[in-house]
Formats: structure tokens, sequence, C-alpha cells
């Protein structure tokens, strides 16, 4: 039988928001790897991880997490993780990767699937989906993500606040990631679109340290990198107005 890797979404650090499937696959693989930093500490994923299975069925596999200037750097850590998971994909039937959100949504899994899939011939991929922070940040906070017509778009601020604010001056809600380095930036795009008031952000969400709070409330200082934003569009005309 062909090994399989298995993509996980543990969601955005609350554990009870991993989902039954996500659990079942979780218990049912060999192998739980969890993607960890270079500097060691315990990541969201992992702590998620351990409230389901038992800490020695977990193998902390080093990731360049936040690497995005040295491409060399990041390229021979994802080479060495994949080689790693491919060792354990020749010895055993099932290895499941645990990652935050959703694993097909800006997931290290993408790149190390790859990378496996290259060192294991005939491997075979799966994912379970997560939840995701935006998912999670509207429920805590009472945002509406989409209502009738309207377009959502999704954009990783580490792509710039140009993005950002050429997604602000379009119609329906826009949802930032990894904003948190580049707050002030993006509060002053929130501002100069009209957007600021209705805007909400939060971080660390289900965990001790969680934040949720209006936008408007940003003063530039930086924020957690991991912070999610949800800013809506102005809706006018009453109930089903955007259908």
């Amino acid at each position: 039988m062909s090994s399989r890797l298995i993509g996980v979404g543990v969601g955005p650090g609350d554990p009870e928001l991993v989902t039954v499937k996500g659990v079942n696959a979780l218990r049912a693989a060999d192998v739980v790897v969890v993607p960890v930093m270079d500097t060691g500490e315990r990541g969201r994923a992992e702590a998620t991880v351990l409230h389901y299975v038992p800490a020695e069925k977990v193998v902390r596999v080093v990731f360049a997490l936040n690497e995005r200037t040295d491409r060399e750097r990041r390229e021979a850590a994802w080479d060495t993780a994949g080689e790693r998971v491919a060792g354990m994909l020749r010895e055993q039937r099932s290895v499941a990767f645990a990652t935050i959100g959703d694993p097909n949504v800006y997931s290290t899994f993408t790149y190390l699937a790859q990378t496996v899939g290259e060192l294991v011939p005939g491997v075979v991929v799966e994912t379970v989906p997560g939840i995701t922070a935006m998912q999670d940040l509207a429920a805590r906070s009472g945002a509406v993500l989409t209502e009738g017509t309207e377009p959502l778009t999704l954009v990783p601020v580490t792509a710039g606040s140009a993005v950002l604010k050429e997604a602000l001056a379009g119609p329906g809600t826009v949802v930032a990631y990894k904003f948190g380095r580049q707050a002030g930036e993006v509060a002053e795009a929130l501002r100069e679109t009209g957007r600021l008031d209705d805007a909400v952000w939060g971080s660390a969400l289900g965990l001790p340290e969680e934040s949720v709070r209006s936008a408007a409330e940003m003063d530039g200082r930086p924020l957690p990198y991991l912070s999610t934003l949800i800013a809506p569009p102005r809706r006018a005309g009453g109930r089903g107005g955007k259908l």
C-alpha cells in the first residue's frame, strides 16, 4: 500500500475548533508532525495537537516559518524538513502534518507536500480542512464576512500594504492576514478608504491572551504577527440589500 501524507487543519488556536474529522485523522496517523521555528518554542499547532494525541506520537520538525528575505536559507530548511518527513513515510503507513488554520490556505503544508512528492514516489497526499482565523474572528466579533453578491478578498499583508489598499478600494469584505508588523500602514489604508470604523482585528484567538478590538483603536504600534483584520463594506438597503 502507498504511504499517506495528510495535512490536517487544526484551526487558529482554540482546541475546540478542530473538526471531528481532523481529530480522527490525527489519532489514526502513525506519526503526527508539527512545525516549529528554529528557536524551538511550542507553536499553536503543537499545543492544539497535544489536546488530542499523546506527546510520544508527536514529532517536531523545524521549518523556516518566518523567513522571507533569505531564499537560500528558506529553501534549505524546506528541503531538510521534507527529507525528514520522507524518511518517516518510508517507515510508516501514514504521517499527519498539523497546520494552523486550513492546509490549503497559506500553509507550510503546501511546500512540504511538493517536496515529499518528489522524494517519495507514489505517496498519497490528502488534506483535512480546518477552520480559518477569519471565520473565528467573524464569530468572536460579530462581523459578517459576506452578504448576497459581495465578493470576499483575502490579502496577506506580507505582500505589502499596496496590495491591501487596492483590495480596500474595491467592493466587498477584505480580510488581511499577518498584518501586525505593518499595523500603522494598515490603519492608514483603512482610514483613506473609509473603512476604519467598521473594521475589526484580532490576535491569539481562542487563547488566554486573545485580543479582539475595533480597528479604530489601532495606534500605529506593531501588533502580534499573526493578527487578522476584517474590513466589511458599508452595507445599505436593510435586510437582503446586497442580494
